[in-house]
């Protein structure tokens, strides 16, 4: 019988592992932030770390006051910073190399006070001789009315809720759908623009009957068929769909809420200035990170406590850290607009037609960094251009061939497709086959159903719902 040992021993090994840095966390997240989550977190990072200073930018600086006062009193660093960070092991500060966006840049920042569609229809509900029990049960109807102006709900379940008749309930809803806007309370789209026409005194003679029976045929643009239901002519049915198409299907959107964003705020700016595509990285209203003079003075004096000098010391660091990350963030968002520029040139020069199939890889091989640095630089940013306000994804599309053999973006064949289509005769448009071969004529070559995928994409229905009817 054999007998098996069991021993301990030591054995060394060498492995290369990669190990995630609460630092190197820190500088990846600060990448893939947007400008203004960027002033959020700069804001809590100085309430958690008391070595760090936030200079709110000044609208308006007093240089006589500067000029004027002595070189004496100026207050100066009594720490070499780039000799302490080489005792440190770290490499000195960058120096700021990257424009920043001018403080003249304006940007509206302007809140909307427009009062809710709520309490637009609370204001009228206000106006209106009612019983307290009516009141009540209007505010209950408004408060279950959509963005859009419609009311969510029956009101039989509303009469149960509130332990009244059905009758009350649309007794009050109908004095709220004679608010403003036209339609507000409807149920459905049928009986909004029905209240539309009822207060409409130029309406069409057959709109009502085309709304109340016919409202999915219009959807269709089955108009010959609507035509001979109604025994009238197809020009009266056409002409009736028209007036119809004049009516607001969403009246709640003409009131404005203030919870809707207003504004984006761009991350970089890209100016054409004397034939030169400058890139100025947005910091305007941006707080500048300082440290803390205090703190500074503590960790210069010999004789501070050891264990007061260690805290300062790695608070110090961390500041330091969030310092040069922040540098960093500026130096590659620059670096990637500088790319993009470079690549889609066509595009700042003559518009949405030159824009080119980009993709991540391109960009990080032209700054040498990875592909997962370009995608967290570019996340949810945008970059303000000569030809407009785009988010930083729209460069990195996909494209089709030409004749010639070079790559055309898809969102330059979308551009090229909706010409073609605004340009067509309403009474003849343009099927899928005959785009294709109008695009061919302009050297895109792309098959009928990647045509229909664009359309729809683009939310252009089909050539029979385009056409018009004589």
């Amino acid at each position: 019988m054999l007998a098996m040992r069991i021993t301990y021993n030591l054995k060394l090994e060498q492995t290369q592992k990669l190990i995630m840095t609460q630092e190197l966390q820190q500088a990846i997240n600060l990448l893939q932030l947007p400008v203004m989550e960027l002033r959020t977190f700069m804001q809590a990072e100085c309430l958690n770390n008391p070595v760090l200073d936030l200079e709110e930018p000044e609208e308006e600086k007093n240089e006589e006051s500067t000029e004027l006062q002595p070189e004496a009193e100026l207050e100066r660093d009594p720490i070499d910073w780039d000799e302490y960070l080489r005792d440190q092991g770290f490499d000195p500060l960058p120096k700021p190399s990257v424009q920043t966006a001018d403080t003249s840049l304006v940007i509206d920042y302007a809140v909307s006070t427009e009062p809710s569609l709520q309490e637009h229809l609370l204001l009228q509900l206000g106006l209106c001789s009612l019983q307290p029990a009516e009141r009540s049960i209007g505010e209950f109807l408004i408060g279950n009315i959509d963005s859009n102006g419609y009311l969510k709900g029956e009101p039989i379940e509303f009469a149960q809720l509130l332990g009244v008749e059905k009758t009350e309930i649309m007794a009050v809803l109908e004095i709220i759908q004679s608010f403003e806007p036209t339609g507000v309370g409807a149920r459905d789209l049928q009986e909004c623009l029905l209240l539309q026409l009822r207060e409409r005194q130029d309406a069409h003679p057959l709109a009502k009957a085309i709304v109340s029976s016919y409202l999915s045929e219009v959807a269709d643009n089955k108009v010959k068929k609507i035509a001979a239901e109604l025994e009238v002519e197809v020009e009266a049915v056409q002409a009736a769909i028209d007036y119809i198409r004049t009516l607001d299907p969403k009246p709640g959107r003409l009131i404005g809420s203030g919870l809707d964003v207003r504004y984006v705020v761009p991350d970089v700016v890209v100016e054409k200035i004397d034939g030169d595509y400058i890139i100025l990285v947005n910091e305007v209203n941006m707080p500048r990170i300082t440290i803390n003079s205090y703190y500074r003075s503590l960790l210069d004096k010999g004789n501070a406590e050891q264990v007061a000098n260690e805290f300062i010391k790695s608070r110090l660091d961390s500041a330091l850290w969030l310092i040069r990350s922040l540098e960093q963030r500026r130096q590659t968002l620059y670096r990637v607009t500088e790319a993009i520029v470079k690549l889609q040139l066509d595009f700042f020069e003559q518009g949405i037609k030159y824009l080119k199939p980009m993709t991540l890889k391109q960009i990080a091989e032209q700054i040498e960094v990875h592909e997962s640095t370009v995608s967290r630089a570019t996340v949810n940013k945008y970059l303000q251009t000569p030809r407009g306000l785009y988010p930083f994804k729209f460069f990195f599309t996909s494209g089709v061939e030409n004749y010639q053999g070079s790559a055309v973006s898809s969102e330059s064949v979308k551009s090229h497709l909706k010409e073609l289509i605004a340009g067509e005769d309403d009474y003849k448009p343009y099927s899928d086959e005959k785009l294709r071969v109008l695009l061919a004529k302009r050297g895109i070559i792309v098959s009928r159903r990647t045509i229909a995928k664009y359309r729809d994409e683009l939310n252009i229905p089909a050539s029979s719902k385009r056409k018009r009817h004589q």
